[in-house]
């Protein structure tokens, strides 16, 4: 299984692509560096906007980061990715951990 060096080593030798960044961001999240798992779902987002699966994992990271600004809009964001792609199951989990984080920051649903 490839590590972060791995996965590191095929960015630099200028592999990137929306799904290794999605891989570097989740071995970054294995090893509990969720800002710089971040980083690369963001690019893996930038490089592909419909990739719900990446939109849910930036979430996550983001909110392991405790940037609950942020995670919210991620996920807000890949569940009108999911839907419109009919994900159905990535946007229902999405709300579930968007709702989560509404009611750590004291919101409604949908503020």
């Amino acid at each position: 299984m490839p590590s972060i060096a791995d996965f590191e080593k095929m960015l630099a030798a200028g592999r990137d692509s929306a799904l290794l960044r999605f891989s570097l961001g989740n071995e970054y999240l294995k090893a509990g560096q969720p800002a710089d798992a971040a980083v690369h779902l963001r690019c893996a987002v930038g490089q592909d906007p419909k990739y719900s699966a990446a939109w849910k994992l930036l979430g996550r990271a983001l909110a392991e980061a405790e940037a609950w600004d942020d995670a919210l809009a991620a996920y807000r964001e890949g569940i009108a990715v999911a839907e419109a792609r009919g994900d159905k199951q990535a946007a229902k989990e999405m709300r579930v951990f968007a709702r989560r984080i509404e009611k750590t920051l004291g919101l409604k649903s949908g503020d």
